[in-house]
């Protein structure tokens, strides 16, 4: 479980992560480096999520290394689907990990958003859907592994 408290947030426990792939953990469908290491340590306070549509084909070869539930989105509205999966999981206890148009409402649903700008860029919907903005995926996982930069940063 990853917990922290920050003033004007109260005390908020993750159980889980949810994450997008491509243009978060990934680019072109690729893991971007360090990522492997940091779900690995992440895996072990929380359950890790990766939700994708799969676009490249890569993801489960991709993740193989570290504990992770894949949910491959199959519908239309991937943003509906990612958001009721959040849902699904209990909001309070989510953090939700994003950078991509379609990942707007569940960064804003779960009880902790962080978008990521990336190599990819950012959608502006859900940069301003987010908590927490860091400028690639390694920054939002280490604040994630850092319960205490991550207070610091909600502070502020």
């Amino acid at each position: 479980m990853i917990i922290f408290e920050a003033h004007g947030w109260g005390r908020r426990e993750i159980e889980h992560v949810v994450l997008d792939f491509n243009g978060t953990l990934a680019t072109d469908g690729m893991l971007e480096e360090g990522v492997d290491q940091r779900l690995q340590k992440l895996s072990i306070r929380a359950r890790v999520h990766i939700c994708s549509a799969d676009f490249y084909g890569t993801v489960a070869d991709q993740t193989r290394h570290f504990e992770a539930a894949l949910k491959i989105l199959k519908g239309t509205n991937q943003s509906q689907e990612k958001v009721e999966f959040v849902r699904r999981l209990g909001p309070l206890k989510v953090a939700a990990v994003g950078a991509g148009r379609n990942d707007a409402q569940m960064v804003k649903e779960a009880a902790l958003g962080i978008a990521i700008i990336g190599r990819e860029g950012a959608s502006t919907r859900t940069l301003e859907a987010a908590d927490v903005v860091c400028v690639d995926i390694l920054d939002a996982l280490d604040l994630l592994l850092s319960p205490k930069r991550l207070a610091a940063t909600l502070q502020r």
